[in-house]
């Protein structure tokens, strides 16, 4: 049986060698037929810890590493959150800009 592969955003990196991950899937709801976003959090096995939060990326499930963890990150995910990504592009941007304009 093949496994899963999902993608989501890390909202925690808080522990060492693992990442919280929240996978949105939308549904359409029985009543109303309109499209409600549905989440779900993952805990996920980081081995180098290099996944911070805000980080679009790929989970795959994997045998059970701990009683909650049996998911590993595969790297970073395209095409998730194009936004987010421009966003921490412009903010690294402004960063070096005002370390430029203070020196």
């Amino acid at each position: 049986m093949p496994k899963r592969i999902l993608q989501g955003i890390v909202v925690s990196d808080v522990q060492s060698k693992t990442v919280i991950v929240r996978v949105d899937r939308r549904v359409m709801h029985p009543i109303y037929k309109k499209y409600v976003t549905r989440s779900k959090k993952y805990a996920a096995h980081d081995e180098e810890n290099q996944f911070h939060t805000g980080d679009a990326v790929s989970i795959e499930e994997s045998r059970p590493i701990s009683k909650r963890k049996s998911w590993v990150v595969l790297g970073a995910a395209t095409g998730v959150a194009p936004g987010l990504a421009r966003r921490r592009a412009r903010a690294e941007a402004a960063e070096a800009e005002a370390e430029g304009g203070a020196a």
